[in-house]
């Protein structure tokens, strides 16, 4: 039985189409209802309709990615349990639905986060980018958290006094704008309320989010266990503290303490190889050979490391991360089940015809069509080895 081939779709405004989607050989749309405001319910004639969308055009909707957690929940705010109940409920909409795969994170108020979103390559295709010198800028100029000097090295600090007195306005508004980016089509956050929350974070710090998400696992888990949902969880991107900001799903040790400290088969993992292989401690590979038997969708993509621990995304075959040897077991525990572990090409180039288009950073068609095809001849060369 082979993974299943899918793609991230960010619904019908998204400038790749659905058609675009199955020319490029997919079987499954990943997408959810960018639409609805985080911690609403989402509606079964909402989700239906978002269905019959996919359907129409002869695809399937197999994981939901995002049910946002929202941040009543993660902090345990006083609206904590009413957005329990909502999320309770949007899951009871979507398995009346026949959805049981929901793709979330618990990465406090910033989604994933890069410094640059059009890293020019030797080749002339753009890239995503993070680097430590330009977030220091970010941190100590613009957001000017107290103290953060003392979050990076002195290195990297003079570098950054350095750098941003030689930049002009709109070069400190583009790093602003690129770092407070949420997810395309749901907007970002202001200074403002990012001051806020650091306030808040730095309070409940790692081992209060901890028990924080604990907390919501407990709270849906008998509702997971009712209607067979598989909750997987995404790892943190870039996958350490930044900005103050606590993060828990960043090592092995924090993926194995989440699928351990709730024990239910229904709490699981996205395993997302560009996430975790941002961090020179992580091996994807023995990440997905511990947490493996939890592993429900798998986010594939690459990245180049320097020494100073900047990373941009590459190519998908050729980075880092051994995505060979992330293949052969993500094959060999699919082997397994009785449902085909769906996976998607995370991110790509934005490359070809594609450099004159407006495309949602990350998301452009061409990059990702060349990504699955990598990946597709890789799952089928090793397939064929295999029953050799």
């Amino acid at each position: 039985m082979a993974l299943l081939q899918s793609w991230r779709w960010y619904g019908p405004n998204d400038p790749v189409t659905l058609q675009d989607i199955k020319q490029a050989g997919a079987e499954g749309i990943v997408t959810a209802l960018h639409q609805v405001a985080h911690g609403e319910v989402w509606s079964i004639e909402e989700i239906s309709e978002r269905k019959q969308i996919i359907e129409k055009a002869g695809l399937q909707w197999v994981v939901v990615e995002s049910v946002p957690v929202h941040e009543e929940i993660k902090t345990r705010g006083s609206n904590c349990e009413l957005y329990l109940s909502n999320y309770r409920q949007t899951l009871q909409n979507l398995a009346a639905c026949g959805l049981q795969t929901v793709c979330y994170n618990f990465m406090p108020v910033l989604d994933w986060t890069r410094t640059e979103l059009d890293y020019m390559l030797p080749n002339g295709a753009k890239a995503l980018y993070f680097n430590w010198v330009d977030l220091s800028i970010f941190d100590l100029f613009i957001l000017k958290r107290e103290n953060a000097d003392r979050d990076y090295p002195e290195k990297v600090v003079q570098q950054a006094q350095s750098k941003f007195a030689k930049m002009t306005p709109v070069e400190v508004q583009v790093l602003k704008e690129n770092i407070l980016m949420g997810v395309p089509t749901e907007g970002g956050v202001t200074i403002d309320q990012l001051t806020e929350s650091i306030e808040i974070y730095k309070k409940i710090g790692f081992d209060g989010l901890r028990k924080n998400l604990a907390y919501f696992l407990q709270s849906i888990m008998d509702t997971c266990q009712q209607l067979n949902i598989k909750m997987t969880i995404h790892p943190d991107d870039p996958p350490y503290s930044i900005l103050g900001l606590p993060r828990i799903a960043s090592s092995k040790e924090d993926l194995l303490h989440i699928i351990e400290s709730v024990d239910h088969p229904s709490n699981g993992i996205c395993l997302c190889t560009g996430s975790l292989g941002a961090n020179s401690n992580n091996d994807p590979v023995e990440i997905l050979k511990a947490v493996g038997h939890r592993v429900y969708f798998a986010h594939l993509r690459n990245v180049k490391k320097d020494a100073d621990g900047n990373f941009y995304e590459s190519d998908h075959l050729t980075g880092d991360v051994d995505m060979h040897g992330v293949m052969k077991e993500l094959i060999a525990i699919n082997q397994q089940r009785e449902v085909p572990i769906p996976f998607r090409p995370d991110h790509g180039h934005q490359m070809l015809d594609d450099l004159n288009k407006i495309t949602n950073p990350g998301y452009s068609a061409i990059g990702r069509l060349k990504g699955l095809a990598e990946l597709r001849g890789l799952e089928l060369g090793i397939e064929k080895t295999i029953n050799q």
